[in-house]
């Protein structure tokens, strides 16, 4: 994928198409849309108060993603994201996180790490308080916020997508007080071993640190 495509679509999400193409595979990835569940234009252009024109482009769009298919007589039949999704992209995940993590050592800015560190201060904060249904949301920022570390905007395109993707299924694992608080301390290290300088271990950890969230997932999901 081009850095240009990867603009293109971060701009996109700002137009009425890009609305609702986010729009319609967000109600697929948190579960409004069941696997198997036929997609009328009519229906959700009326529901978002727009024209059958740009959700039959944001279908086709999602066509291309996998999350739907398009059935001869049939029409649009939602394939959401399978059992066999989640380990696939949680295995793909683990490498690029790594990689993440390693081109982070080299592209760490002062501004990025300070994003980060308060990150980190957040969860510590709101774990001495109980307040655990915050960290999940944090999850999702210092994730973010790694994916940025690493300058590269075609990584952080694909690790967003597939962060994205398996939102239902990480949310239920972060449920766990135990797990999220190990995540937390994994969250931790990654950053040390990145202010260290030390790529091997930054790599390492990020990539087992994805490999336990699956392995927590797939206990207790899959």
């Amino acid at each position: 994928m081009s850095e240009y495509k990867v603009q293109d679509e971060v701009t996109d999400k700002y137009s009425l198409r890009g609305r609702v193409f986010h729009r319609i595979r967000e109600d697929i990835l948190t579960g409004k849309y069941k696997e198997n569940e036929s997609l009328k234009e009519t229906s959700i252009s009326n529901e978002l108060g727009v024209s059958r024109t740009p959700v039959r482009e944001a279908i086709r769009q999602l066509e291309l993603e996998g999350l739907v298919s398009i059935i001869p007589n049939k029409g649009a039949v939602v394939m959401g994201i399978n059992d066999k999704d989640i380990k696939d992209i949680y295995a793909i995940r683990s490498l690029l996180e790594g990689l993440c993590a390693r081109w982070a050592v080299d592209n760490l800015t002062d501004i990025k790490l300070e994003k980060l560190e308060e990150i980190i201060c957040l969860c510590d904060f709101h774990i001495s308080k109980g307040h655990f249904e915050h960290l999940y949301e944090l999850d999702n920022r210092f994730h973010e916020a790694l994916y940025d570390a690493a300058n590269s905007r075609t990584l952080k395109h694909i690790l967003s997508d597939f962060h994205h993707y398996v939102q239902r299924v990480r949310k239920a694992s972060l449920a766990s007080t135990d797990r999220a608080i190990k995540s937390i301390e994994e969250h931790k290290a990654i950053l040390e071993a990145i202010k260290a300088k030390d790529k091997d271990k930054a790599e390492e950890l990020a990539n087992l640190h994805i490999k336990n969230t699956s392995k927590n997932v797939i206990d207790n999901k899959l």
